[in-house]
Order: structure tokens, then C-alpha cells, then sequence
């Protein structure tokens, strides 16, 4: 559209005739990227293959460039498609409101004029002293803005509106029902104007000067492009994702989408998609690659301490996406909100029968330590878990904020976490392609008390045939049967050096303190703990009483006289410190816990 919109124009436009454009604009896109994808691995890669020389090598770096050409031409080419659908689909509502006052004034015999203006008969009605006047018709013209007093109450140039005056013009009944359709005819041509304008500004910003070499900085335009597209048209994007729907109802809806509506979220929405549980696992790591660096960029342009941990983390990230990973390495989940949030895969969770889902627990936030240390405890027990069998993947899941040293003692993380970790391990079950797949729930530290009280909603943990709970300071409940599984499913690794799996419990520590420090938190538990089998947020997992099965762990250095500190209370996972609790971990979550190195009870 171009010039003054009329209401004549935005009556009989086509929105069709736009979303038809846009597939065209796909079909140019898809092209240049079936051209780039032949580029590199037909014509490139062969050339790499059997050429060694100084031509060969300025050969590639042609080659490179007409690869960066396609690649912009398939960006850029989508996102003039997905602009187009945009404006099709925003125009839908004005559209609709024109045509509905049109519709309002034929019904009443208004005229309608070019100028959107519109024509009222004459009508007879009694003036206020009751006698029986015309009041005769008139035009109005329309307003964009709601009209101040009524309309159509007209008086004479003398009139000082009191009843029986002769300059007192009686109102006609029509006079507000024109002015009410001139007003929603103006307001419906300006918002299409408004929405014309913005998609016609992004739409300009979608052009490359004639003999452009495509660099690569040229290609981080897209990114600015792109964010700029998702500014107009996400909003017919993200109407249509059905975020409030069950993980099988949200695959539903992807599995009906075409792969080009796939592909327009994919590269136009990924933050709508990658964070979605019931959308697949190659989609959602795709999504999460794509957002990664818009996030970064939100993040440096913010600044702040808080923003500065999590940037180091989502920088760290992004360099152990871009390297090889054994087994691969997939991201499901991403944000800054709270103290962010993360979830990786090792291994394909949608392919692979055997999958966990690990919990983590005190302290654990989007840091350097996360990715450092806490994915490595997801990569070690993928690695471990498909020597057992190949079938199987790893999950870290950060979807909740562990508590810090002040919240610790309260449930209140662990209350809101758990429905979170529910709707993902629902995700799971709903988007693993075997049919039965073999699920294990980990919670470690405070992340078992999560894994607890997601147990104990109605119906347990979706998907859950294991559940594995490491240096547990109690998970909520006295008896593991009460966990959703039977006790036979429930698994223990408690190293007696770990400090974390001794918690006194609530009693016990309010008592000992009454009568004196860590001397009187002993007396405490003698008295009120005789079995010796209680800690902070219940029965210990590793006591006879629990009845879960423990199994064999290394005990680890002792806090004080070997300075070992919490180190018992952070080597479960990791081969090289505790190889016999790695490798029980593993067979678990491999589905064969029948293998394990079992240990006696507390």
C-alpha cells in the first residue's frame, strides 16, 4: 500500500495477496540455501579434498564468498516472508472493523462517502416539551479518537438549550449512531495506516546495496534484522503458540505445522520455542542457539554484576556448542531470569531410550561453576550410562532457582521448582520417540528435596521409573514408597564424610541451640532422634527406615581433620574422584540397576 490509505483500499485489500508474496520470497530462500548447502559440501568440500595449491586455496575463498551470499540471500529472503505474513495478519482486525461499520451503516441506510464521512436521514421525534418536530439529517465526519460529548445534539446561533426556545434543534436518534460508525471507520483506516507505515519501515530496512560483498560482518546484520522483524510481526507468531497447553498438545501443534511455519519460528521467534517442554529436542536445541546470542547481547548492553556472572556462563556455553562434543551436546533451555537458567543435554533425549534428568542444589545458579563443574556431572553420567547402553543421555536441568546459604533451610525453592521439573519430565516423555523409554530422576543436595516434592504431586514424577537422590539432607518424606515409584526404584548415594546427608534436624537443632551450640545439637539428637536416622527436611534417605536401595559410594575426606571440607559433598558424579559412585549412577540410569555395588544402611 502506498500513499493515503482510503477506506475503499483497506476494504478491498487482499491479505492474501501478501502472504502469497511471502511464499514466493520463501521459494527464493529456500533456493539460496539449498544453492549455499551444494556450495559447501559439493563444490568446496571436493575441493578441499583432492586440491592442494595457491589457486586451489584462492578458489575456496571464492567459493566462501558465494556461500556468505547465499546465506544472506536465504536470512534476508525469510524475513521479507515472515515481514509480509506480519502485515497480512495485522491487518486482519482493522480490516475486519471497516467492514462491520460498512455493514452497521447499510443496515441503517447511511451513505458512506469517500472521504469516510457519513450521511444520517431525517427523522421525527418529540422535542422536550413533547411536541412532534423533524429533526433533519445530516453528515458527520469520523474521528480517530473517541468524541468528547455526544454528537448530534445541534442548537440554533441563539440558543440557550432550554426547552421551547425557537432556535432549539431537536436531536435526531441517527446523528450518534453515524458518528459512532464515521468514528470506527476513521479508527480502523488510521490503525491500518499505523500498521502499513511500521512494516513498510522494516521492509526497507531489508535491502542490500547492488554489488554487495557479503562479509562476515555483513552477516551479523541479520541478527539486527532479524530482531527488528520479531519487533513487527512477532506478535502473529507468538499468538498461535499454544503456551498454556500440556506438552502432548504443544507437540501436537509442532508436528502440524508445515516445515516452513517451523522454520519461521525457528529463526524469526526462537525464544517463543526453545524453552517450550513438549517441542522436540533437535528444534529446541536449534531455537536455544539462535536466542543465545540476542540473550548475550540484552545481557552486555544491561550490564551490572548479576549480568556480568551470567554473561561469563552464556559465553562458556556458546564456546562448548561450537566444539565437538562426545556425546553431543544439546541445548533445551536458556534465560537470564532469576538466577538463570540452563538445561543441557548430552545425547539426543528424544532418540535415546535411557534418559535423566539431573536437579542440582545449593548455590547452583548461571555461573562459571555451572558450566564448568555441574554440566560436567551431566556429560560424566551420559558417558558412563552408554557404556552400559548406547541408548542413553544425560540431563542437567537448571529450570528453577536453588536456594543460597539464607534460604537453604526452606522448602519454598524446592515448592516452586517442582512443578517446573514436572511439566519438563512431561516434555520428555512426550517427544521421546521409543515406546517405552526408561526415565531417571536425579535430585543432588538441596535438588533432592526438588526431585521430593515433585514426587509427592499427584501422580508423581511423568515419566519417572528411577529416582536417584544424592547427599540428601531429606527429601520431604519419611518412606521412599511415598515418592511415586516403588522403593525398589528409588536409589541413595550418601557418603558418610558428606556433612550435608548429618543435618541435624529441625528439632534437633532448635533444641541444641537452646542448650548450647554444636555440643548441644548432639545431646539434642540423642534425645530426640534414638535411631539417629533423621535430618533437616525428614528421614535420611541412606536409614533401614527410608528402605530405599543405597548403593556403594566412596566415603571422601573428612571435613576438618583432612581438610576435605564439603568435597564429600561434591565428587558423586565425577569418575575421577569417586569412580564406584559414577559408575553406579551410570547403571542406573542405563536401566540395569540390578549391577550395582549396593551398601549397608545407616
Amino acid at each position: 500500500m502506498t500513499g493515503t490509505l482510503t477506506w475503499h483500499q483497506l476494504r478491498d485489500l487482499k491479505t492474501s495477496e501478501f502472504t502469497e508474496a511471502g511464499d514466493k520470497w520463501h521459494e527464493v530462500s529456500n533456493r539460496s540455501d539449498s544453492d549455499r548447502v551444494r556450495v559447501d559440501r559439493a563444490m568446496s568440500a571436493k575441493l578441499r579434498e583432492t586440491q592442494e595449491s595457491e589457486s586451489a586455496e584462492a578458489a575456496l575463498g571464492r567459493l566462501q564468498r558465494l556461500s556468505r551470499n547465499f546465506q544472506y540471500l536465504h536470512s534476508e529472503c525469510g524475513l521479507v516472508r515472515t515481514t509480509l505474513n506480519g502485515l497480512a495478519a495485522d491487518l486482519v482486525e482493522p480490516q475486519n472493523q471497516l467492514k462491520q461499520a460498512l455493514a452497521d451503516a447499510a443496515a441503517l441506510n447511511f451513505t458512506v462517502h469517500e472521504d469516510g464521512s457519513v450521511s444520517y436521514p431525517a427523522a421525527r421525534v418529540e422535542d422536550l416539551t413533547g411536541a412532534a418536530k423533524e429533526a433533519p439529517g445530516s453528515s458527520v465526519r469520523g474521528s480517530s479518537r473517541l468524541p468528547l460529548e455526544p454528537p448530534g445534539f445541534g442548537v440554533g446561533p441563539r440558543s440557550p438549550l432550554y426547552p421551547g426556545y425557537p432556535g432549539f434543534t431537536p436531536l435526531n436518534p441517527n446523528a450518534a449512531k453515524a458518528q459512532d460508525i464515521a468514528d470506527r471507520v476513521a479508527r480502523a483506516v488510521r490503525s491500518a495506516a499505523e500498521i502499513d507505515a511500521r512494516y513498510a519501515k522494516t521492509l526497507s530496512g531489508l535491502k542490500a546495496e547492488k554489488g554487495l560483498d557479503v562479509t562476515e560482518a555483513t552477516l551479523k546484520d541479520v541478527a539486527r534484522d532479524t530482531a527488528d522483524v520479531r519487533g513487527r510481526a512477532g506478535m502473529y507468531l507468538g499468538e498461535d503458540v499454544p503456551e498454556d497447553r500440556s506438552p502432548a498438545e504443544r507437540k501436537k501443534w509442532w508436528d502440524g505445522l508445515t516445515e516452513e511455519q517451523r522454520r519461521e519460528y525457528l529463526e524469526i521467534a526462537p525464544d517463543l520455542i526453545g524453552g517450550l517442554d513438549g517441542i522436540p529436542a533437535v528444534a529446541r536445541d536449534e531455537a536455544n542457539r539462535s536466542y543465545l546470542p540476542v540473550l548475550i547481547d540484552d545481557l552486555a548492553r544491561n550490564g551490572g554484576d548479576d549480568a556480568e556472572t551470567k554473561l561469563d556462563a552464556l559465553r562458556l556455553i556458546q564456546d562448548k556448542l561450537n566444539k565437538p562434543s562426545d556425546p553431543p551436546m544439546f541445548l533445551l533451555g536458556i534465560g537470564d531470569e532469576g538466577n538463570g537458567r540452563a538445561i543441557v543435554a548430552y545425547g539426543n533425549p528424544d532418540t535415546a531410550k535411557n534418559v535423566s534428568a539431573y536437579v542440582p542444589g545449593l548455590g547452583t545458579k548461571l555461573d562459571d561453576e555451572f558450566v564448568k563443574d555441574t554440566m560436567k556431572r551431566a556429560q560424566d553420567t551420559a558417558i558412563g550410562a552408554r557404556l552400559v547402553d548406547p541408548s542413553s543421555a544425560a540431563i542437567v536441568w537448571l529450570g528453577y532457582d536453588a536456594p543460597g546459604l539464607a534460604t537453604v533451610g526452606l522448602t519454598g525453592n524446592a515448592e516452586r521448582g517442582a512443578p517446573a521439573y514436572n511439566q519438563f519430565m512431561t516434555g520428555l516423555e512426550a517427544t521421546n520417540q521409543n515406546e517405552d523409554p526408561h526415565l531417571t530422576a536425579i535430585g543432588h543436595s538441596y535438588g533432592s528435596l526438588t526431585v521430593g516434592t515433585a514426587a509427592r504431586q499427584n501422580g508423581g514424577i511423568p515419566g519417572a521409573d528411577d529416582i536417584i537422590l544424592l547427599g540428601s539432607p531429606g527429601v520431604g518424606v519419611d518412606r521412599a514408597q511415598d515418592l511415586g515409584v516403588s522403593k525398589e526404584h528409588v536409589f541413595v548415594g550418601a557418603a558418610d564424610n558428606d556433612p550435608v546427608t548429618h543435618l541435624p534436624s529441625k528439632d534437633e537443632a532448635a533444641l541444641g541451640t537452646l542448650m548450647g551450640g554444636a555440643t548441644g545439637v548432639i545431646v539434642a539428637r540423642d534425645l530426640l532422634d534414638q535411631g539417629n536416622d533423621d535430618v533437616y527436611f525428614g528421614k535420611d534417605p541412606a536409614s533401614e527406615d527410608f528402605g530405599a536401595r543405597r548403593f556403594k559410594v566412596d566415603d571422601g575426606p573428612r571435613m576438618i581433620f583432612e581438610g576435605g571440607k564439603f568435597d564429600a559433598h561434591s565428587q558423586y558424579f565425577t569418575p575421577e574422584k569417586d569412580q564406584v559412585s559414577a559408575d553406579n549412577i551410570a547403571t542406573i540410569v542405563a536401566g540395569h540397576p540390578e549391577d550395582i555395588v549396593t551398601e549397608k544402611y545407616r
